[in-house]
């Protein structure tokens, strides 16, 4: 399993033919068998030999590896098994038929993706593919054919190949080939294939297929030359319109060559208008597979707002640096005498400096006669209430104006203003124009000679009626479209609202957690679904989190095994997967990688139903994981930093901590040193007495070397947390003579004084370290202080805090000195020569170890003159044993 962890990506050889027959499965089959011959591991994955003979014979001498056998329509089908191809994990692989389309059930929809896995995999392929496969070529050949071949590959499947084999024969030989009976065994097959195996299409065929590989030669050249060019670039930017006429398919595969030859930016814009949201599902879907496409052919989707779509197109062009405009020949043509003008002649006004590329569109005007949707015609007594209401009001107004006299003209104008008022509060614009027709009936009805019927006695009239139903109508058309364009407008600044909310609270957000909650609550709160979080540890998947739209129970469809692979799939190979996608599409939810570069952070689960995303609502989503991932790698670099910084400072610590010991241990050690050596070489020199004090100054030094060794190691436990102190009720004035012990040697020259006080005083300690933070003080004390200085202990309780005092009456220390005493290493402007804690670790120590005990300790001024150290102690109580 290690190598093919290690094993970098395999490398994809295609042999390419310009039609059926030519040979390319035979010389897949004699490369394999070379490839053998050389010593490397090949394995026939999938190879449809269509009964050929001598294809079949090459076969033999080559491992196979079993088909998978699916259900279809037509019954059981052979399909490719790439888990068993990757469990095999040969160095080398034949998998015919490259733009074969999968059966429903396989992890991917087409072909090309399972090679592209085993690609990443580390393992080599061998394929094949006809000039009709290749997208941008599809309309070419189907000019050329008749037919659109059904299965194809993305032209960067073929541009990224790193072989490209031409397998050529002449028309003539293929033909006789054909007629001869070895391409198709079968003579309804060989029928079929006689319309195409002509003299003349083959030759076309064949000339394409000759130019197809001459482009990638060149585009490779290119690329190598870009390489070496520092600055190479392009001024081209080509724009291609979407939409859902069904040529649109081909426009975009016409851009997209184009776009190579000029070797240009690629962007393909689909205007939502305020009609995208009544169209049919079948067109909105075939929006969404023409965006595919586009994002398949390498363009970069990008989506704007408005009603007029030239305009818009031509101000995103204007913006974008665009060159060039590709749009379909049915935006080019006028279908009325008096007709408005058409995209093709507004892009013209817009943007005059861009060239603009009109493609032929043969469905155009069958797209047209069924393009929108009408609405729902499905009654709604809401509506019809809130029509009746402004047309009972406009009618009762007019009563009044008629009685004070005013003209009719009024009138009218209050009926238009009931028709605006109607258009406005009602839901389908259907109503807004019965309405308009009504109230012209009711103006009649109401305010026209003879009144309280439907005819007119002025010949005027007529056009009168004709003139309000017009202005009422054309006024209530432009109320429901800027009513559909607020509606719309404010549905985009929602959305961007939404994202950027999203990026301040990420930016203010420090724990890895709190990212994820407001990631996923930030997608429910756009999408109004359910998300999946799949945290990603080592490289693992761990337990996802569920974050519901409704506040409802957890939808178990989501965190079902099978869906979990689906994300597994997700992390292994960084591409998304799932609903509405070509790669395990038979999963609930839409699976994306939170991402930076190749690192995973997570994978987020949208469940989608049976409502897709759609093309906003996707950037938005893919900009939000873009912030959470971003987010997310800054929270780790701050962690790693922080930890980077933490084992610094415990290296500087370790670092400075020797350097104390060993100046503190270098007296005592010295001292045992020379007193041992003088009992070892001279000890016939010294009398009695004299070698008993060499004995205890050993044996004093020594053990003064073994509590402060024991002292720093527990103080050490106490500021990593590891420590539980040995708590007891001990007397303070035992602890104080306890210390007093050790210092007296050193104290001759001072005056200590323990001031003890009449009540007997418990405090709950660690009799150990409290020992050595009063030698540590008075020790200081002796240090700091001239000869003859009076140093003074003294204790008291109130409440059930003890505080111990030591005082003396030496020169004091300064203010800035004060701030600092404490502080570990600290030694300010003072030097004693020759100390033990000349470099500032005893008071550090006292302080680690009083905060330990729940103490405080604090340094300040003794009057006249002197410091003064205090520390507080928890009082303790007598415990009474029966």
């Amino acid at each position: 399993m290690k190598p093919q962890q290690t094993r970098s990506r395999g490398s994809l050889k295609i042999f390419f033919g310009y039609a059926s027959g030519v040979g390319k499965t035979y010389s897949m089959l004699r490369a394999a068998h070379e490839a053998k011959s050389r010593g490397i591991d090949v394995v026939a994955g999938f190879v449809d030999t269509h009964g050929r003979a001598q294809t079949t014979q090459l076969l033999h001498g080559l491992e196979s590896l079993r088909t998978r056998k699916m259900d279809f329509e037509s019954g059981l089908k052979r399909e490719f098994d790439l888990d068993a191809a990757l469990r095999r994990s040969p160095r080398l692989i034949l998998v015919d038929e490259l733009a074969h389309t999968n059966v429903p059930g396989c992890r991917h929809t087409n072909r090309y993706q399972d090679v592209e896995e085993l690609l990443r995999a580390g393992i080599d392929v061998y394929s094949t593919v006809n000039v009709e496969n290749i997208e941008s070529l599809n309309d070419m050949v189907a000019a050329i054919t008749g037919e659109a071949a059904k299965d194809r590959i993305l032209d960067s499947v073929f541009d990224e190949a790193a072989q490209v084999e031409l397998v050529d024969v002449e028309p003539e030989e293929l033909i006789e080939r054909l007629q001869a009976g070895e391409i198709y065994q079968d003579e309804k097959e060989k029928e079929e294939a006689a319309e195409l195996f002509t003299l003349d299409k083959l030759t076309a065929l064949r000339e394409i297929a000759l130019r197809r590989c001459a482009d990638r030669i060149n585009k490779m050249t290119e690329l190598v030359q870009a390489k070496s060019r520092r600055g190479y670039f392009t001024d081209e930017h080509i724009l291609v319109c979407l939409s859902s006429a069904p040529s649109n398919a081909k426009i975009i595969r016409t851009a997209a060559r184009m776009a190579k030859a000029f070797h240009g930016e690629f962007t393909a814009l689909f205007v939502e208008t305020s009609d995208f949201s009544v169209m049919e599902e079948e067109d909105k879907e075939r929006i969404r597979v023409h965006m595919r496409l586009a994002q398949q052919m390498g363009a970069k989707i990008e989506t704007v707002f408005g009603e007029d779509v030239a305009f818009q197109i031509s101000e995103f062009a204007r913006l974008f640096g665009v060159s060039k405009i590709v749009v379909g020949r049915a935006g080019a043509k006028r279908n009325r005498l008096f007709g408005k003008p058409t995209l093709t002649e507004k892009l013209i006004s817009y943007a005059s400096g861009i060239d603009i590329y009109i493609i032929p569109d043969k469905y155009a005007a069958v797209y047209r006669a069924r393009r929108a949707k009408r609405e729902s015609e499905a009654f709604s007594l809401a509506d019809m209430s809130k029509g009746a209401a402004a047309l009972v009001a406009a009618t009762l107004a007019g009563m009044v104006i008629e009685k004070l006299g005013f003209s009719e003209a009024n009138i009218i104008t209050v009926y238009i203003l009931s028709v605006l008022a109607t258009s406005v509060i009602v839901s389908k614009r259907m109503y807004s124009l019965i309405f308009s027709a009504i109230n012209v009936v009711v103006f009649n009805f109401f305010f026209v000679t003879p009144k309280y019927s439907l005819t007119a006695y002025d010949s005027g009239y007529p056009i009168t009626f004709l003139v309000m139903f017009l202005a009422a109508f054309i006024t209530s058309s432009l109320a429901v479209r800027l009513k559909n364009h607020v509606k719309q407008s404010a549905q985009t600044a929602f959305r961007t609202q939404i994202l950027f909310d999203t990026n301040q609270l990420l930016q203010q957000e420090k724990e890895k957690e709190g990212i994820v909650n407001i990631t996923a609550n930030q997608l429910i709160k756009l999408l109004s679904r359910d998300i999946v979080y799949y945290p990603v540890e080592k490289e693992q998947l761990r337990e996802p989190k569920v974050f519901l739209a409704l506040n409802g129970k957890t939808d178990e469809k989501c965190v079902t095994q099978k869906e979990r692979e689906v994300a597994a799939w997700v992390l292994k190979n960084n591409k998304h997967a799932g609903a509405t996608t070509d790669t395990l599409s038979e999963a609930k939810c839409l699976y994306l990688a939170v991402r930076v570069n190749h690192v995973v952070y997570g994978i987020i689960g949208i469940l989608l139903g049976e409502k897709p995303l759609d093309a906003f609502e996707n950037s938005i989503v893919l900009s939000i994981l873009g912030e959470c991932a971003l987010a997310l790698e800054n929270e780790r670099t701050a962690r790693e930093r922080e930890e980077a910084a933490v084992l610094a400072k415990n290296e500087q610590l370790r670092a400075d901590l020797l350097r104390a010991i060993s100046h503190d241990l270098r007296t005592p050690l010295t001292s045992i040193s020379g007193n041992a050596s003088n009992l070892l070489f001279n000890s016939e020199d010294f009398d009695k007495e004299t070698k008993k004090g060499l004995y205890k100054d050993i044996y004093e030094d020594s053990l003064w070397l073994i509590n402060l060794v024991e002292n720093l190691l527990s103080v050490s436990r106490i500021e990593e947390g590891r420590m539980n102190l040995r708590l007891s009720a001990e007397l303070m004035d035992e602890v104080i003579s306890e210390a007093l012990q050790h210092v007296n040697r050193r104290s001759i020259e001072h005056v200590i004084v323990v001031e003890n006080s009449d009540d007997i005083l418990l405090a709950r300690i660690d009799a150990r370290l409290i020992v050595q933070v009063v030698i540590n003080i008075v020790d200081n004390a002796i240090k700091y202080t001239p000869r003859g200085s009076h140093i003074t202990i003294s204790t008291v309780q109130t409440g059930q805090i003890i505080t111990v005092k030591i005082s003396d009456d030496g020169p004091g220390m300064d203010d800035e000195v004060k701030s600092h005493v404490f502080d570990m290493f600290y030694t300010g402007s003072n030097k004693v020569a020759d100390s033990r804690r000349s470099l500032g670790l005893g008071l550090s120590l006292c302080r680690s170890i009083i905060h330990a005990h729940g103490g405080e300790i604090t340094v300040k001024d003794n009057q006249p003159q002197g410091t003064v150290f205090s520390f507080t102690l928890p009082a303790g109580e007598v415990q009474l044993h029966e």
